[in-house]
């Protein structure tokens, strides 16, 4: 005669349903989806393989190994999220400024040659002509020294996308901007509103990470710690210094600056390379903002001095040094300045140019990197 189930003597109580739902809930609050799907799965082969009585004695075991692992039986599959690196400058049109540019590249790939790098350009104008230059034949043999793809150069979101696209989920972000000013206000809104998509299943989230690292001269004008990152650059700037005392010149920078946020940095910069350099008198202006070249014209004239070494505090000496700077129209700075009866001597070199200024990027990129918890290789 064939037993019923429920005649057989050697059935096995189930485990305690307390102990079962104590571990389901635990687990599911300290266990992300992917590691509870795992878990399930492997509590059903071990009800199917083991009788009921050493599942109940496996489990208090099995408990403990997961809260102590954190709950991450996929953690061993889970790869780093590949890194990869994007240079945002607000870019130039003049082929001529283009190295400048492109030493920061280079200077970023020799300290990180396992990390792509690609630039974007924040300016929309700029970007347009460099697109409009493509099929322009004539103009691409004249100017072997400019990439390829600076004629298909994208803005930071392009570029982010044609990184994610890839697979790279792990970015740095490092502007070539002076200041935070509204390039650099955009670029950090870009990314917030990247890292505040929230998908179904986290593995589908665009980024895991996007980092964005400081401007040259600092964050804030108003953040104590903000001298941290004007004295390296003051370092960096001593060949200027150096120039200008050999001709007995004061020291003239061309600033960008904002008409509509503070430019307060500068004068701050400036009374730093006074102080640092007492032997040279270091004047700044700005294009937009205060103070303008009126104010440096005032206080040259107070100097006594009578030779400007003038260059452009600028990433690039682009469009900005090569007229408003130095240019020959009646109001560039250099026609004002000989008017007044100084003798001028302009340098068509921007920081990109400056070995040490390059370095100073490559500092604010690391700094961005381990603040974020990414590796840079």
């Amino acid at each position: 005669m064939i037993r019923k189930p429920e005649d057989l003597t050697d059935k096995q109580p189930d485990p305690p349903r307390e102990f079962g739902s104590q571990l389901t809930t635990t687990l599911q609050k300290r266990m992300k989806p992917a590691d509870r799907i795992t878990v399930c799965g492997l509590l059903y082969f071990l009800e199917k393989l083991m009788p009921h009585t050493l599942l109940y004695r496996v489990l208090p075991a099995l408990f403990i190994v997961l809260i102590t692992c954190g709950g991450s039986i996929a953690m061993t599959k889970t790869k780093t999220a590949k890194t990869a690196i994007v240079v945002a400058s607000f870019g130039t049109s003049y082929p001529a400024a283009v190295n400048s540019l492109l030493a920061i590249v280079r200077e970023i790939e020799t300290a990180y040659p396992q990390t792509p790098v690609q630039m974007a350009f924040t300016s929309n104008i700029i970007r347009r002509k460099w697109h409009g230059r493509e099929e322009d034949a004539a103009y691409r043999r004249a100017h072997p020294e400019v990439p390829d793809y600076f004629y298909r150069i994208k803005n930071v979101l392009g570029t982010l996308a044609d990184f994610q696209d890839q697979g790279y989920r792990a970015i740095i972000v490092q502007p070539t901007l002076l200041t935070p000013g509204e390039e650099y206000a955009d670029v950090q809104a870009y990314i917030s509103g990247l890292l505040s998509i929230h998908t179904v299943r986290e593995h589908w989230r665009p980024f895991e990470k996007i980092a964005l690292g400081r401007p040259l001269m600092g964050l804030s004008e108003a953040e104590p710690g903000n001298l941290n990152d004007l004295g390296p650059l003051a370092e960096a700037l001593a060949e200027d210094v150096k120039l200008a005392e050999q001709q007995q010149a004061t020291l003239v920078y061309m600033g960008h600056g904002n008409e509509n946020l503070a430019n307060s940095i500068y004068v701050d910069f400036e009374r730093l390379m006074n102080q640092r350099y007492p032997q040279v008198k270091t004047l700044i202006g700005l294009v937009e903002g205060q103070p303008a070249f009126a104010q440096v014209l005032e206080r040259l004239s107070a100097s006594g001095s009578r030779k400007v070494l003038l260059k452009p505090l600028m990433v690039v000496a682009g469009d900005h040094a090569s007229n408003d700077m130095a240019g020959a129209e009646p109001m560039s700075w250099k026609s004002q300045l000989d008017a007044a009866g100084y003798t001028v001597q302009p340098i068509m070199q921007g920081l990109g140019d400056n070995a040490g200024v390059r370095r100073l990027f490559v500092n604010h990129l690391c700094d961005a990197a381990k603040e974020a918890g990414i590796e840079l290789r």
